[in-house]
Order: C-alpha cells, then sequence, then structure tokens
C-alpha cells in the first residue's frame, strides 16, 4: 500500500504519529495517556477524550485519535471489529435496513477481491485502493456515498460532500432499488478507486 495520500495505512500513519508526539506537542504517547487517566475522563469516551485533548491541550487530530485510542486500550479496552461496527450502525431503530445493507455488500464484495470492508461509528466504507463507497443509515434509508474521479450520468446520483468519502451519493430504501442502474454505478466507482 502507498505510504501516501489516501491510500496510505492506517498503522502507518498512528506509526508516524506516535514517532513525532514529543517533538511535536513536547509529551511523549506515555506521558499523555498519564494525563488522561489523571483527567477524571472516562477512558473508554474515546470522543469525550478527543474532545478534551482538542479543547484543553490544542492537540492535533491524529495525535487526538491515537492518544484516546492509547489511552482506551491502556484500561483493557478493545476496538470493536467491522462486524461490530457494521451491527451496532443497523440497531434498534436501524435494524429493518439490514437486510438492504446485506444485499448491497454482497453486490460490491462481488466486484473483486480487493475490495475490503471496514468498521466506523457512523458508516461503512468500502475500500479498494482507497475508499470507493460508504454506506450511512437512518430508520427509512441508505445514503450511499460514491467516490468517482469521472462521475458517469444517471438522474440517481447528487453531488454531496459524503457519506465518507463521497462526491456524489444516491438513496435507498429497498431491497428492489438495487437495479441494474444502480449496480452499474456502484461498479463505476470501484473501477475508478482501482
Amino acid at each position: 500500500m502507498s505510504d501516501k495520500g489516501p491510500g496510505r495505512d492506517m498503522g502507518e500513519v498512528m506509526d508516524a504519529t506516535v514517532a513525532n508526539m514529543k517533538e511535536r506537542t513536547g509529551r511523549g504517547l506515555d506521558e499523555w495517556i498519564a494525563l488522561v487517566k489523571s483527567s477524571g475522563i472516562d477512558p473508554h469516551d474515546l470522543k469525550a477524550v478527543r474532545r478534551w485533548l482538542k479543547d484543553e491541550h490544542g492537540a492535533m487530530v491524529n495525535t487526538r485519535w491515537h492518544v484516546a485510542d492509547a489511552a482506551a486500550r491502556a484500561t483493557g479496552w478493545q476496538r470493536p471489529g467491522t462486524e461490530a461496527f457494521i451491527d451496532q450502525q443497523f440497531s434498534g431503530s436501524k435494524a429493518a435496513m439490514r437486510p438492504l445493507f446485506d444485499r448491497l455488500r454482497a453486490v460490491v464484495e462481488d466486484f473483486g477481491d480487493d475490495v475490503s470492508v471496514q468498521g466506523r461509528g457512523g458508516y461503512t466504507p468500502f475500500v479498494r485502493a482507497r475508499q470507493f463507497i460508504a454506506v450511512a443509515t437512518t430508520r427509512t434509508r441508505l445514503d450511499v456515498g460514491l467516490r468517482y474521479t469521472n462521475a458517469p450520468a444517471s438522474e440517481l446520483l447528487v453531488p454531496s460532500k459524503g457519506p465518507g468519502m463521497g462526491n456524489f451519493k444516491l438513496t435507498l430504501e429497498r431491497v428492489e432499488q438495487l437495479t441494474e442502474e444502480v449496480e452499474r454505478l456502484l461498479r463505476e466507482a470501484y473501477e475508478q478507486s482501482g
């Protein structure tokens, strides 16, 4: 995987963040973890820790994310896997949208062995050389963010700034809406991401 740009591996980004942390922030990772522990903030509330690091210490985004993750892991927390993120996204009032997501996922994964599904808190990205599809859900629809370098013509596509890294999106409410045209649009995003 490339060491530059959108395709950069998150492990590489985090390794670089830790390597330069003391120089950039004046504190090493262990010092940041101790500071979080002494702050009184629940280290398992990663969002609250990141907000505190930003508001109280002006920490940059990669530092915030890494320190919050490391502080939580230091107390026994484990990052949920991809399937746990997906299960969480489609729980409660959004559970009715899971069959539609599962069908869309099957279509996208059939494009090639180079498609990976990743877990995020608010959406599910599909990645090849870069993220090309991101799926977010509401109680009544899936918002499918599509990333194109050259968008195909379709009345289904709406210019967008998400979900994920999509520059266009389409919405789906029922499995029957996964038509040949929708599959063509999904495949085009896949092909342009290679």
